[in-house]
């Protein structure tokens, strides 16, 4: 077992021990969540679940939200920007932040890193602390920035929820197989607050095994994407529970196309099931997209631990 997935297996005690250590936060008219890379995608799915809370909220990568705002958002009255940043290191983010504040905005800072610049930088700070042999591969930093935003958005994150996810990871490491590891490439595949999710389970594949990835939201994916559907595609499927029959027949479509379906909620050629509802499912499935990138990544003898091209913060001079 290496590091990476070590970490991953790992994780949740630190979620047990980051529930409640927050609560909701009702400032604001709007909330903007502000993130790069895999906390950018977390961002799309605490925005989306605001907004399903009753919260008007949008996501913002850092860099655009620094340089051309007006373009996301017209006002900045009123606006608790939330920005998301495992190392509170990220020049984008930390950019973004300082921005926010000079431009009259809340700031809230999610972080794993209490002494970072982007603690020092904001007006309110959320930290916890994180595995601490976590490396490069973000995972369980991921998965408690997206309890903490729950939390703040005063959603009930129970012990069940956890012991969901571990369930979830588990079956499918055990179920996973020659069929999906050997795939060329792959599509995640995700709705509402499930495409935030859906993206970050498609960078994490991508990231650790260097295979092709991209993630849709799914009825979308007839929409021109299907002409790529081969019997070399592995699709990762995070049904929603409000769409799940229309996702279901689209599975059917890309089966009978060849593709092999990891089901996540539903059904595919790989089953597995969720045990809580839409509220909690996107943080539910993290551990488990983070193992399967694992996995497809040793099926190719790549190490995790020292992807590619990467670092474990992107600092701009």
């Amino acid at each position: 077992m290496n590091t990476t997935e070590k970490v991953i297996v790992e994780q949740f005690p630190y979620w047990e021990a980051a529930l409640g250590s927050n609560t909701a936060d009702q400032r604001a008219d709007l909330l903007v969540f502000v993130g790069c890379g895999t906390s950018y995608n977390l961002a799309l799915s605490l925005a989306a679940y605001a907004n399903l809370a009753g919260r008007k909220a949008i996501a913002a990568p850092g860099s655009d939200w620094t340089n051309r705002p007006e373009a996301l958002w017209a006002d900045w009255k009123n606006t608790h920007v939330v920005a998301l940043s495992r190392s509170g290191e990220s020049t984008e983010t930390v950019a973004a932040a300082k921005a926010s504040r000079a431009a009259g905005a809340f700031v809230t800072a999610i972080t794993m890193e209490p002494d970072s610049a982007l603690a020092k930088t904001c007006d309110q700070l959320v930290a916890t602390p994180t595995h601490p042999e976590e490396g490069i591969v973000m995972s369980v930093s991921a998965s408690l920035m997206v309890l903490l935003g729950l939390q703040m958005i005063g959603q009930d994150v129970p012990p069940s929820a956890i012991a969901g996810a571990r369930a979830l990871m588990e079956a499918l490491d055990t179920g996973v197989s020659r069929d999906v590891l050997d795939r060329s490439h792959f599509v995640f595949l995700g709705g509402g607050p499930l495409f935030g999710t859906a993206l970050e389970g498609a960078l994490k594949l991508m990231e650790m095994s260097q295979v092709t990835t991209q993630a849709f939201h799914p009825l979308e994916y007839r929409h021109g994407p299907i002409s790529l559907v081969d019997d070399g595609m592995g699709v990762v499927v995070l049904y929603s529970s409000d769409q799940r029959e229309a996702e279901a027949r689209l599975v059917g479509e890309l089966r009978d196309k060849g593709a092999f379906v990891v089901g996540i909620g539903g059904p595919g050629d790989l089953e597995l099931r969720i045990d809580v509802d839409l509220s909690l499912a996107g943080l539910v499935a993290l551990p488990a997209l983070q193992i399967l990138g694992e996995r497809v990544a040793q099926a190719r003898g790549i190490d995790t631990v020292s992807p590619r091209h990467l670092t474990k913060v992107v600092s701009l001079a």
